[in-house]
C-alpha cells in the first residue's frame, strides 16, 4: 500500500479551490434554469466531460472494461449517478441553490450507513452514530421553519429540499456500490466514465421525455456549460482523484465539508437567496454531524495527540 503524505499547503489550497468549484456548480445551474433546464444542462455537461475523459483514457491506453466483469457495477453506478443529478436538477426547480448545497451533501451519512451493514471494517462507532443523529436532527430543523419567500411557495420549497436529500441518498448509494464492487480496484477514470456516460444517457432521455430540451443560448448559458464541462465534471474530479492517491482520504474528506458553505455563500451573494434562521441552525447541525461521521478517525487522532502532548512545566 502506498504511503500517503501529510497535508501540505498545496493540498489545502487545491481543496479550497475544489470546494469553491463544487459549491458554485449548484448556483450556475440555478442561475441559468430559465434558459436551459438543469436536467438538460447536467446531461450535456456529462456528455462533454465523458468525451474528454474518453480521450484521456485513450491517451493512457486504458479501457472501459466492458468484458472483464466491471460493466455490471459500472452500469449500476452510472444509473445511480444519473438518478442523483436528476433529483438535483428537478429539486433546483423548486428550492434554492443554498438549500440544495446542504441537503445534497448529506451523502456521507447515507454512505456510512450502507457501508456499516455491508463491510465489517466500516462498522460505525458510538460517536459516529451520535453524528448521524445530529445530522438528521439538523435536517428536521431545516425543514421545520418558514419556507424561503419568493421561490414558489412553502410546499414547493419543501419538495425541492426533499429531492435534495434523496439526491444525497443516491450519491451515498453510489459510494457504497463503488466500495463494495470490483470498481474499488479500477482506475478512477473508468469509474468516472461510467458515471458520466450514465448521466448523459439517462438525463438526456429524461429531458426528452419531460419536454425540457429547449435552450436559449445566452452568454451566461455558454459560460455555465463551459464551466460545468471543463471545470466541474472533468478537471475538478481528476484533481480530486489525484489528491486521493497522494494524501489521506480522511483528511481530504474533512476539508471537503467546506463545499456546502461555499454553496450557501455563493447562493446568497450571486442569487440573493434568503437565509432563514432555522435553515442556518439546521445546516450547522448537518455539517457537524457529517464531520462526526466522516471525520471520526481524524478527530480521534487529534484528541489522542492532544492527550499525549506533554504539558510544559510552569515556572514558579
Amino acid at each position: 500500500m502506498a504511503t500517503r503524505q501529510p497535508l501540505d499547503a498545496t493540498a489545502c489550497s487545491l481543496m479550497v479551490g475544489l470546494c469553491a468549484i463544487w459549491g458554485l456548480q449548484q448556483v450556475a445551474l440555478k442561475a441559468t434554469a430559465s434558459d436551459i433546464a438543469p436536467v438538460l444542462q447536467i446531461a450535456l455537461r456529462s456528455g462533454g466531460a465523458a468525451l474528454l475523459v474518453g480521450l484521456l483514457m485513450c491517451w493512457r491506453g486504458e479501457r472501459l472494461g466492458l468484458g472483464d466483469g466491471h460493466w455490471r457495477p459500472g452500469l449500476l453506478v452510472g444509473g445511480l449517478f444519473a438518478l442523483e443529478f436528476l433529483l438535483v436538477g428537478e429539486g433546483l426547480r423548486y428550492t434554492t441553490a443554498s438549500h440544495m448545497a446542504i441537503f445534497l451533501y448529506t451523502a456521507p451519512i447515507f454512505a456510512a450507513l450502507g457501508l456499516h451493514w455491508l463491510m465489517p471494517a466500516e462498522r460505525l462507532k458510538p460517536a459516529q452514530w451520535l453524528g448521524i443523529g445530529v445530522a438528521f436532527g439538523g435536517i428536521v430543523v431545516a425543514f421545520s421553519g418558514p419556507a424561503a419567500a419568493g421561490h414558489g411557495g412553502g410546499s414547493h420549497v419543501l419538495l425541492g429540499d426533499f429531492l435534495g436529500v434523496l439526491g444525497g441518498v443516491a450519491w451515498g448509494a453510489t459510494t457504497v456500490v463503488v466500495r463494495c464492487s470490483r470498481l474499488a480496484s479500477s482506475p478512477t477514470t473508468r469509474t468516472l466514465q461510467y458515471q458520466l456516460l450514465g448521466a448523459f444517457v439517462w438525463l438526456g432521455l429524461a429531458a426528452l421525455l419531460t419536454d425540457q430540451t429547449s435552450i436559449h443560448f445566452t452568454p451566461l448559458v455558454v459560460a455555465s456549460l463551459g464551466f460545468q464541462v471543463l471545470v466541474v465534471s472533468f478537471a475538478s474530479f481528476l484533481i480530486w482523484f489525484t489528491l486521493l492517491r497522494r494524501y489521506p482520504a480522511s483528511r481530504l474528506g474533512v476539508l471537503s465539508f467546506m463545499t456546502p458553505l461555499f454553496g450557501i455563500g455563493f447562493g446568497v451573494w450571486l442569487l440573493h437567496e434568503p437565509l432563514e434562521p432555522n435553515f442556518i441552525f439546521g445546516a450547522l447541525l448537518v455539517l457537524a454531524g457529517i464531520v462526526m461521521v466522516s471525520g471520526y478517525e481524524w478527530l480521534r487522532q487529534r484528541f489522542k495527540r492532544n492527550r499525549e502532548s506533554p504539558v510544559a512545566p510552569r515556572s514558579s
